[in-house]
């Protein structure tokens, strides 16, 4: 990814938060032939292993991605944090141009398909307690009949992505006054729109990156 240096993230702490709060990203991997699949999916983050990590997901049985794994090629895992259109209008300079204000986190990793059933359906239990858990009542995964379970598992394929490498982009008009900086941020704020007002508060400061 290019990363200029103004707009540089490396505070893990800040990419974690990003990985867990905007935790429906895209994979990423090469064909034998070269060419990249892609596939959007809800990923589950761990810290450890140390540095960075592990990311846990499934897609289904019939996706002919999982395929293309191999032990000793990377894969990439994007993860889209919050984003905005920004408009010349709302800067001092006359002669500037739109852009967009974004943060983005590219997790590289080597990937390994989940085998052991424990272990798959452990991760689909804490995926959707996850999720769940901002619901007053929470949707009982164990209350499923385990034929059930057992014959849906079986449609799906479970891997974990050891992170390699992370890098971080927070384009926050950082090369921008400050006076700039405020006017987008104001801008943003009066659309009413809850993502540009997320950016915002990244523009501005008043949200710290890594904030939960």
């Amino acid at each position: 990814m290019y990363i200029p240096k103004h707009f540089s993230e490396n505070d893990l702490s800040v990419l974690q938060t990003v990985m867990r709060e905007y935790s429906f990203a895209t994979l990423v991997s090469a064909q034998e032939d070269g060419v990249p699949i892609a596939t959007p999916l809800p990923f589950l983050y761990e810290a450890e292993p140390a540095p960075y990590g592990v990311l846990r997901a499934h897609m289904a049985l019939g996706n002919p991605q999982w395929r293309t794994f191999q032990p000793e090629r990377e894969v990439l895992v994007i993860f889209q944090g919050p984003h905005a259109y920004i408009s010349p209008s709302w800067y001092e300079v006359e002669l500037s141009v739109p852009t967009w204000n974004y943060a983005t986190v590219h997790a590289y990793g080597k990937p390994r398909i989940i085998t052991d059933h424990t272990e798959l359906y452990t991760h689909l239990k804490a995926l959707v307690a996850t999720h769940e858990a901002q619901f007053a009542n929470p949707w009982p995964f164990e209350r499923l009949p385990v034929d059930y379970i057992e014959r849906m598992m079986k449609g799906v394929v479970g891997f974990a992505v050891t992170i390699t490498r992370l890098e971080g982009k927070f384009k926050m008009s950082q090369n921008r006054s400050e006076n700039e900086r405020a006017r987008v941020s104001a801008e943003l704020r009066a659309s009413g729109n809850p993502m540009a007002c997320e950016v915002a508060e990244l523009v501005s400061g008043t949200r710290r990156k890594g904030s939960e």
